[in-house]
């Protein structure tokens, strides 16, 4: 573990079966039933993110990645698996630009071969299963395979994610028949849908082990798709056009694809977690090349001075402090933050109390920040320079208990809705290299192989006795970091339950002076204040939110999913 750490007490303080809270209910079974079976959270954990590969394909799965934060012992010194997704070895700083050298609008490059990196989570998921797993690897597969054959039921949400983003869900033909009628709507809710040929592949996978993805025919697919899709072969490929209708810009690509070597070469990576002290609790979470931990830890510690109790969550102060510490943090973030293999990231440094406790000295109850500019932390030398934030969308958290004190904090994505459009096998493939700053020299520009910085933030938290806490995650692009810090405020200084303090309203301030808050909340009547404050520019926005976390109270488990989502905590 890296940063400060608490004393653990091995404790059989806690229910003796398990838990699962996951965005589906249908995911949430599948963990559970591994639980059942004689599991463990670890067994929960991966068949909670396989399953979701076929009933959320919009948000996560086996062709993205994934942070998990374990615990396998419960024993207060949690590992972290590492399965972001790589950059193919051809790509280089100028990944994203057009011929002119300017940055490529979003929307084309997230709808191209460009955006796919190699996939990590079937990877992530053998490593963690092959030293912490209970059951056979096969058995990790049987919910999503049984779901995509015999089917599952099309919810409002992917009902409405498949309308709104019709562009990459309707891309490939085997989508647009699975997902679509023939009028080329979505199917309606509760349309009973089957994904064949995902459930032979998982099969395969489950039967064969990981090498069944990264080698033979499901490597080729995945080479073969991407690099059709590049903008230099869009014309042939289909993609001719943009979702706007506009012409795919031509771009500078003399390497621009993916070989079957990036893909076989593939490898998660078992990496410390970073913990912290807030308050006597310490939390833990996923290092780079995620940015959760670090900004998540410093939007915390940055505001221990404050007597955030003593304001409460009613109080427009409290969250006009809490706005300002995540001006602070996020400034940071857009200025330290890479894939620590390819940078050099003051991961030390940015976990520092005394760091960010003098940096917290910046924030004032009664007034804002005129300039949130970013700090040097020690041992960061100040050579970086910052890139525009990119936007994020699709992902989904999920958390898992067991009955020996096991607890696994997992964060998956594909990135954007559908990801990249593009489908093999059965399941999106991801647009995650779009999390790269398009402009060169960041700490989270492109480079082959390099990882891109990534929002999420699987977080475990133990008490001030040492014991485990609270497990939680979020998804929603960049605003997950604060909405893991908002609820943890709310747990630890506001006394709310898990589920009470998902709840709360979101305030987002990522950087600059713009500050969201959730729309149809108390947060918007506070406005005004807030204004007086000296928030000039406050916006409303649409909560595209979804957390999920299980807790210990008194000896048992506690689940919580947000009421914003589908989701759901199920016990053994």
């Amino acid at each position: 573990m890296l940063g400060a750490c608490a004393t653990v007490q091995t404790t059989p303080d806690h229910p003796t079966t398990g838990m699962v809270s996951a965005a589906d209910p249908r995911a949430a079974e599948a963990g559970v039933a591994m639980l059942r079976a004689g599991g463990n959270a670890t067994d929960a954990a991966l068949a909670t993110m396989i399953a979701l590969t076929v009933v959320e394909p919009q948000s996560s799965g086996i062709g993205g990645g994934g942070f998990l934060v374990l615990d396998p012992d419960g024993d207060g010194d949690p590992t972290t698996y590492d399965g972001r997704e790589t950059a193919p070895a051809a790509a280089t700083e100028q990944w994203f630009l057009d011929n002119d050298g300017k940055p490529l609008p979003f929307r084309t490059a997230v709808e191209s071969g460009l955006s796919v990196g190699v996939p990590g989570s079937i990877a992530l998921a053998a490593k963690a299963h092959g030293e912490h797993g209970a059951l056979p690897w096969a058995k990790l597969f049987e919910p999503a395979i049984a779901l995509a054959r015999d089917g599952f039921d099309v919810t409002p949400r992917l009902r409405a994610s498949l309308g709104e983003w019709r562009s990459v869900g309707a891309m490939t033909p085997a989508a647009r028949t699975m997902f679509y009628g023939p009028n080329g709507e979505p199917v309606p809710v509760g349309t009973r849908v089957y994904n064949p040929a995902l459930a032979t592949f998982l099969d395969r996978v489950a039967e064969a082990g990981p090498d069944a993805f990264y080698h033979g025919d499901n490597a080729s697919k995945i080479a073969n798709a991407v690099n059709a899709a590049m903008p230099a072969n869009a014309k042939r490929a289909g993609y001719s056009v943009q979702s706007d209708g506009s012409p795919v810009p031509a771009i500078k690509l003399p390497d621009g694809k993916m070989m079957l070597t990036d893909i076989t070469a593939y490898e998660a990576k078992e990496r410390p977690s970073p913990c912290g002290t807030y308050r006597a609790y310490l939390i833990c979470g996923m290092g780079p090349p995620s940015s959760g931990a670090t900004t998540v830890f410093a939007i915390l510690k940055q505001l221990e001075s404050q007597d955030m109790a003593a304001y409460g969550p009613t109080d427009p102060v409290a969250w006009h402090l809490i706005a300002e510490s995540m001006r602070l943090a996020y400034a940071d973030r857009g200025k330290w933050l890479g894939d620590s293999d390819f940078v050099d990231v003051p991961l030390p440094g940015m976990m520092d109390g005394g760091y960010l406790t003098q940096r917290g000295k910046a924030i004032r109850a009664d007034r804002t920040i005129a300039n949130a500019e970013p700090g040097l932390p020690p041992g960061a030398m100040a050579i970086m320079g910052m890139g525009a934030p990119q936007p994020e969308k699709g992902t989904s958290h999920f958390v898992a208990v067991d009955g020996q004190g096991g607890v696994a904090s997992y964060t998956s994505t594909i990135e954007s809705a559908f990801g990249s459009g593009l489908m093999v096998n059965g399941y999106y493939l991801n647009n995650e290299l779009t999390d790269f700053n398009f402009e060169p020299g960041t700490a989270n520009s492109v480079q082959g192989g390099k990882r891109p910085r990534s929002s999420m933030s699987p977080t475990i938290v133990y008490g001030p006795n040492g014991t485990f806490r609270l497990a939680i995650g979020a998804a929603g692009g960049a605003t997950i970091i604060a909405q893991v810090a908002k609820a943890l405020i709310g747990v630890i200084d506001w006394n709310l339950t898990a589920q009470q303090a998902i709840d709360l309203p979101v305030i987002f301030a990522p950087g600059g002076d713009t500050v969201w808050v959730e729309e149809d909340t108390a947060l918007v009547a506070m406005i005004p204040a807030l204004q007086a404050l000296g928030h000039a520019d406050i916006r409303p926005r649409r909560p595209g939110f979804k957390a999920n976390a299980i807790e210990l109270v008194d000896g048992q488990w506690r689940g919580a999913a947000d009421s914003r989502s589908e989701g759901v905590a199920v016990a053994q």
